[in-house]
């Protein structure tokens, strides 16, 4: 059974994110990339990076589909990987899609739980790509082939605000080392293009440039920055910009470059959003719609130097751009909202505190019955009485005796029932109401 360490409210399904949660998503052309996310855990944790970490049961992950592939029953079905990581275990059906949880905290002491949900082979996840939430079978129905490697989704939260400056969650679970197989991400839906999120992605030609850039303005997973060569650069100036991001930016930013001779065709598609990139500068495309708070001014940089120094204006304007208030993609809403109420990774203290918590619910739980039973106790002792003070004052005729069948009065308690209605007390008032006027028409 699942239990949250934290009451969360639900993530706002319109809005801004909330301002603690920290989201990518990526697909991995890794083999075995299940095993590398499990071996790179088992690394960190014993790094004391990590405090803990853990897979979960594949049953408890629900099977994704598309509406006019096979049944999950036709489809193929792998055993799941038994708990010391190796495939073939003792477990129920795996059906490819995966989840992991990891607990650390950031270098100012403040706790973050990430999970990281990797999808089939081949597949999509919810909220990767538009209209798209495809198994294997369904994606090979729908397109005749599967694309290369699993998506994967990575949703991380933290006690406080989220600090761009805190390491980088993707890299809990996926080594640096082997960054050119994670990093890829699609982006415009089935017929869109495969970028990275860690290296230099290079604009295409005239035809299909402004389509991925609009294609990238409505990506609301990543932040995409478009920046133009003045000239061409040295091997200093080939180095990717992103790298040099601060940690919790690095693998939510993509690097688009235009070269020298694309300047006019790039400032060409860009006017489809308002705004144009200076000649050896950088800008920050607002998203689709723009995000509340953005200026064109203040996301354009006017000039980039490709020569390996800092480039501290453009850090800065990504930086400014990540504050800005925008919704959660719709595959990062739900992951939040699934991690919140389905959290596995649970601290002894946490259990102790939740059942402290469950305690004193209950404990107010029963005092509110219990002061309700004391309230129904009183009001049935003062009916009693009225109704003896009643008998007493209009004569043993004015009222009707107990019936026989009828528990003794004293016998009565309020647990069972106690005798006493509204509706008696009412026809015992009338039949005093008729006693007396029959006596006062006596001669």
């Amino acid at each position: 059974m699942s239990e949250s360490a934290t009451a969360h409210p639900a993530p706002p399904s319109s809005g801004p994110a909330p301002t603690a949660v920290w989201y990518a998503r990526g697909r991995c052309t890794l083999p075995l990339a299940d095993a590398v996310v499990r071996r790179h855990l088992r690394q960190m944790q014993d790094a004391a990076v990590v405090d803990a970490h853990l897979e979960l049961d594949p049953a408890e992950i629900p099977y994704l589909t598309h509406p006019a592939a096979p049944s999950p029953a036709s489809a193929p079905a792998q055993q799941a990987p038994s708990p010391d990581g190796d495939a073939g275990g003792a477990g129920g059906v795996d059906h490819g899609v995966q989840s992991f949880e990891a607990r650390w905290r950031a270098p100012d002491g403040t706790t973050v739980r990430a999970r990281l949900t990797v999808g089939p082979e081949g597949g999509f996840l919810p909220g990767a790509a538009p209209g798209l939430t495809l198994a294997p079978a369904g994606l090979a129905h729908a397109l005749g082939r599967a694309p290369e490697g699993r998506e994967w989704l990575l949703v991380a939260e933290a006690e406080s605000v989220w600090d761009p400056r805190w390491p980088s969650p993707a890299d809990m679970f996926w080594p640096r080392e082997a960054a050119d197989g994670w990093d890829c991400v699609h982006v415009g839906g089935m017929r869109g293009a495969d970028l990275r999120t860690l290296e230099i992605n290079r604009l295409p030609d005239d035809k299909e440039l402004r389509k991925l850039l609009k294609d990238c303005a409505r990506d609301g997973w990543n932040i995409h920055v478009v920046v133009h060569e003045a000239m061409t650069p040295d091997a200093r100036g080939l180095r990717p910009l992103v790298r040099r991001l601060p940690a919790g930016l690095r693998h939510r930013v993509i690097e688009h470059r235009a070269a020298p001779d694309q300047y006019r065709a790039v400032n060409w598609a860009l006017k489809d959003h308002g705004i144009e990139v200076p000649r050896g500068g950088a800008v920050v495309l607002p998203g689709e719609p723009a995000r509340p708070g953005y200026d064109r001014p203040g996301f354009t940089v006017r000039s980039v130097f490709l020569d390996g120094s800092e480039p501290t204006a453009l850090i800065d304007a990504l930086h400014r751009f990540a504050g800005l208030p925008a919704p959660l993609p719709e595959g990062a809403a739900e992951g939040v909202r699934v991690m919140r109420e389905q959290w596995h990774l649970v601290t002894l203290q946490e259990r102790l505190a939740h059942a402290e918590r469950l305690v004193v619910m209950y404990k107010e739980a029963l005092e509110a019955m219990t002061r309700s039973r004391d309230l129904y106790r009183e009001a049935a002792e003062q009916a009693h009485e009225a109704l003896t003070a009643l008998r007493a004052s209009a004569g043993p005729a004015a009222l009707p005796a107990p019936r026989p069948e009828d528990p003794a009065e004293g016998e009565r308690t309020p647990s069972q029932g106690s005798g006493f209605s509204l509706r008696q007390l009412t026809r015992s008032l009338e039949r005093m109401k008729d006693a007396g006027k029959a006596r006062r028409e006596r001669p």
